[in-house]
């Protein structure tokens, strides 16, 4: 989560959202990424679809079986779909996100029974590390706009 925590610093430097995931198998770091969807004008360039990409690519295979992802936020309903459909088994949450989150939050897109895979949702991890980054990112946005 630490890794994630630094990639979500460098997305805040770049004017992103501050969101960094991590994907790791058997300990090893397998896949990275930070928000990019503002640099790149792609709005799937959220940092969980990154990391999972590059893990893919990594395994060869687009299941991540016994493969962990470790983000900074909770995933929106894009990313909880791209975590079933990839059957990565375990999401590590630092912050929940209480306007789109998808692993129980809001949706639980990750936890329906419904799905063809249900993995383990753990949130917590380094929540108010999390937390405070997101919230002076906001706090940033917005004081920049009460100037302009």
């Amino acid at each position: 989560m630490e890794l994630a925590l630094l990639l979500a610093g460098e997305a805040s430097v770049c004017g992103e959202i501050p969101v960094g995931a991590v994907v790791a198998k058997d300990g090893a770091v397998i896949g990275k990424g930070r928000n990019r969807n503002r640099e790149l004008n792609d709005p799937t360039m959220h940092a969980e679809i990154i990391a999972i990409r590059e893990a893919a690519s990594f395994m060869q295979n687009e299941r991540l079986t016994n493969c962990v992802l470790y983000v900074t936020k909770e995933p929106c309903a894009m990313c909880a779909g791209a975590i079933v459909h990839s059957r990565i088994v375990r999401v590590v949450i630092g912050a929940e996100d209480i306007k789109y989150g998808a692993c129980g939050s809001v949706f639980d897109v990750c936890g329906s029974a419904r799905m063809n895979h249900v993995p383990e949702i753990g949130f917590g991890m380094l929540r108010e590390k999390s937390s405070s980054m997101l919230r002076e990112f906001f706090q940033g946005k917005r004081a920049l706009k009460k100037e302009g």
